[in-house]
């Protein structure tokens, strides 16, 4: 039996988390865990619910898509408590690169069985403040295609994403993007700029194939200038993690990675803006505890 604190977002994945809430709530208290449920406003409202769980010896469960998972392991990482993570939206990529089953009972199972274990933090610090990530910060071509899929109110389910990109390639102009990488030079012209901690977003794009929540680094994948139709025919390799063997991406480690544009792109992380150009992104090794399979 375990104490649990479920900070749900009920609007997750188009009302997803909402419906599955009540057999959630069964599986858990069938289970005999002793279970608070406090249903978010908003990402701010989040950061007290995950507090106040803290507070109250209470693992943080965080139950929505991925923008509620990065936002509960931010806290949880400055309060030093222990979060649990149920798939409710529309990506759920953190379950799918920490080994977390995509079934929300079978997810709800791991709170009962699974163990402590600590997982990488990205941070992203730009003149908006500092936010935290799981997953992964872009900038450029994802910029646009994340404001699209924010905006989007047609019911296409993890589609949306693949939508997003379709339509944003039809207005896409080059940018021109200067990085530093542990301190060496990195620019260049083209679609991305993306920093990576757990490897995978966009509902199952494994942009970062080889990238670890448990190696203290982040994977910088850059997309390079090319034409329309060659980007295009390019893109479904990254459901496999194919497309890092093309010529125009490039994929190297670190820990520090600093990022501007010739344009104001924001900064997206777990489906959310969470900073403005210029930006540094940093990683804080093994900084949240989260219960994952054994």
């Amino acid at each position: 039996m375990r104490r649990l604190q479920l900070v749900v977002n009920p609007s997750a994945g188009g009302g997803r988390a909402q419906k599955l809430l009540p057999s959630v709530e069964a599986s858990l208290r069938g289970a005999g865990h002793d279970l608070v449920v406090t249903p978010t406003r908003s990402l701010e409202h989040a950061d007290e619910l995950t507090r106040a769980a803290g507070a109250d010896d209470r693992v943080a469960v965080a139950m929505g898509g991925d923008g509620i998972v990065g936002r509960v392991a931010g806290v949880v990482a400055e309060t030093g408590g222990v979060m649990g993570v149920l798939p409710g939206g529309r990506g759920n990529d953190f379950c799918r690169a920490a080994g977390l089953p995509q079934d929300v009972l079978a997810a709800c199972a791991v709170l009962s069985s699974g163990s402590e274990r600590t997982v990488d933090l990205g941070i992203v610090t730009s003149a908006s403040g500092e936010a935290a990530f799981l997953g992964i910060a872009s900038i450029g071509f994802d910029s646009d295609v994340q404001e699209r899929v924010l905006n989007s109110t047609l019911p296409l389910g993890q589609l949306v994403y693949l939508y997003g990109s379709l339509a944003t390639v039809a207005t896409w102009k080059h940018a021109e993007f200067r990085c530093t990488v542990d301190g060496s030079a990195l620019d260049l012209r083209g679609w991305s700029v993306a920093v990576a901690n757990s490897g995978v977003y966009g509902g199952g794009m494994h942009l970062a194939p080889d990238a670890s929540l448990h190696d203290g680094e982040l994977d910088v994948v850059t997309s390079g200038e090319t034409g329309k139709l060659a980007f295009l025919r390019a893109l479904p390799k990254v459901f496999k993690g194919t497309h890092v063997d093309e010529p125009t991406v490039d994929v190297r480690r670190a820990k520090v990675v600093e990022l501007s544009a010739d344009r104001p792109f924001r900064v997206f992380a777990d489906g959310d803006p969470v900073g403005t150009l210029p930006c540094t992104v940093t990683v804080r090794p093994g900084a949240v505890k989260v219960l994952l399979p054994s």
